[in-house]
């Protein structure tokens, strides 16, 4: 532990780890594409490491953890910013790296003083933020220059946060232009809730802007955690790990680049207080060595991290469906529903859904139950097209079971039918835009066009793409269980 004594008009002392401040790495990986990587690129790319900037650092993190951090990987750089290579042997089942809590930085390590200042609407992102900000601010006098030199600069973010709006209307269609404006909204909110903090020590945070905040919170952006209270299986959503700390900021794995396919991803042990990746298959020296952040579709890489991949296994796409007014039976159809609605869920990208929006994963031709529709879709639009004694045949059922609506099949083939072409007709309808939107983009012979603009177009086209995949996979579904019903 250091002290740290902050002068000016607020002058006090306060207690401040010196490890904790290092998971500012992973921004200068994460925030560009990857995926998957061959053996013999990666042992070209490896040659592109800066030693100068690099090759000191995991001494000079470990000197500060006072342990061993890894003795099997290396910094170097790839194609798509630094990363973690093999530099020997690796099998699997070896421990390839821990990183104590020590050396984590957490909610926890931000003075009461300013703490104090805070409301319970400041989450522990903003807190976090709130310190890389105050490191920032030291400049070379802050003991963690060397870390915070490797952050990537604003503009190498692509996070959809800082797109313009004229890149963001490249991505209307999609639900991650709703969600960036409510994450903007989010972060201003959160600016104003931090502001008595910056306010009470000017010399901490001089001049920190709306613009300063939102680039430190998209290094910080939020993560869930899985597992039991003892070993955490945390697969990462963003920039940061979970532990019982809270958000954490953890070096060196930061690095660590992903593969959608890798079964390997950052545990945290609770009661060895260090975090650890085991890997899941051979290295040979010079492989670069991988991680899964998540299964993720390019909706969240694009929000969270700020890249997408070309083609994601993980891609998926919403849909709406309303009751319109004028439909028959609309008040009791509308009671029926409220009556028995479900909870609200959240997809893999945290977004909220409600019993009108609805989360399609890419379906497989040949699923005889059409996996990858939801159960709750199909329930609604049955309720929709059935006629009064349907709607009491089906609230009757729901009542005598386990309260799902609408899960089976309509008796009525008819209305079967019915309600699944309902479906098909919104899908048709979203597929029709987002090839619009697809073919407004196009292929760009400009010259003049910013390098930084045509990497967004890029990942504006892998994010629609993926998801109008998705859409015509329930559409050809859907068309053959409509077939299938009518020749039965």
């Amino acid at each position: 532990m250091q002290t740290l004594v902050l002068v000016g008009s607020a002058n006090f002392t306060y207690t401040w780890c010196p490890l904790a401040r290092r998971h500012f790495f992973t921004l200068s990986v994460r925030h560009r594409p990857k995926l998957k990587f061959s053996t013999s690129s990666d042992k070209a790319c490896r040659s592109y490491i800066d030693e100068e900037c690099d090759e000191d650092f995991l001494p000079w993190l470990e000197q500060k953890a006072c342990t061993k951090i890894s003795s099997m990987l290396s910094i170097g750089k790839s194609a798509h910013g630094r990363a973690l290579y093999a530099s020997k042997p690796i099998q699997a089942g070896d421990c390839i790296l821990r990183v104590p809590y020590s050396v984590q930085l957490a909610p926890d390590n931000l003075p009461p003083e300013i703490c104090s200042l805070f409301g319970d609407e400041v989450s522990s992102v903003s807190k976090v933020a709130l310190l890389l900000l105050h490191e920032q601010k030291m400049g070379q006098k802050s003991e963690w220059a060397p870390y915070i030199r490797r952050l990537p600069q604003p503009f190498e973010m692509h996070n959809t946060i800082f797109w313009s709006d004229d890149e963001l209307e490249m991505i209307r269609q999609s639900v991650i232009y709703q969600e960036t404006i409510k994450q903007r909204n989010h972060i201003e909110k959160q600016f104003m809730a931090i502001k008595p903090a910056t306010d009470q020590f000017p010399q901490c945070f001089e001049d920190v802007s709306l613009k300063d905040f939102a680039y430190a919170h998209a290094l910080v952006l939020w993560t869930r955690t899985f597992g039991d209270d003892l070993f955490l299986d945390i697969p990462v959503t963003s920039r940061a790990w979970e532990s019982s700390r809270g958000v954490s900021m953890i070096p060196f794995a930061d690095f660590l680049n992903h593969d959608g396919t890798s079964e390997a991803c950052l545990m945290s042990h609770e009661g060895k207080q260090l975090s650890e990746v085991i890997a899941e298959r051979d290295y040979s020296p010079g492989d670069q060595v991988l991680i899964s952040y998540g299964k993720f579709s390019n909706s969240s890489l694009v929000l969270d991290f700020g890249f997408t991949v070309p083609y994601n296994i993980y891609d998926q796409a919403q849909v709406e469906l309303n009751i319109p007014q004028h439909y028959h039976l609309f008040q009791m159809k509308l009671e029926l529903l409220q009556r028995f609605k479900a909870p609200a869920i959240k997809d893999v990208n945290e977004f909220s859904s409600s019993e009108k929006l609805f989360t399609i994963k890419e379906v497989k031709f040949a699923s005889k139950k059409g996996r990858g529709i939801p159960q709750s879709f199909r329930a609604f639009a049955r309720v929709l097209c059935s006629n009064a004694q349907e709607l009491s045949d089906l609230e009757s059922g729901a009542a005598q079971s386990d309260g799902r609506l609408a899960r089976s099949p309509l008796k009525n083939k008819s209305r079967e039918i019915e309600a699944h072409e309902l479906i098909l007709s919104k899908i048709t309808e979203q597929i029709n835009e987002y090839d619009a939107c697809i073919k407004s983009l196009g292929p760009s012979t400009s010259q003049n066009l910013v390098r930084k603009h045509a990497l967004r177009r890029q990942m504006a086209h892998d994010l629609l793409t993926g998801e109008l995949r998705v859409l015509k996979s329930a559409s050809a579904w859907l068309k053959k269980y409509c077939a299938t019903l009518l020749e039965g």
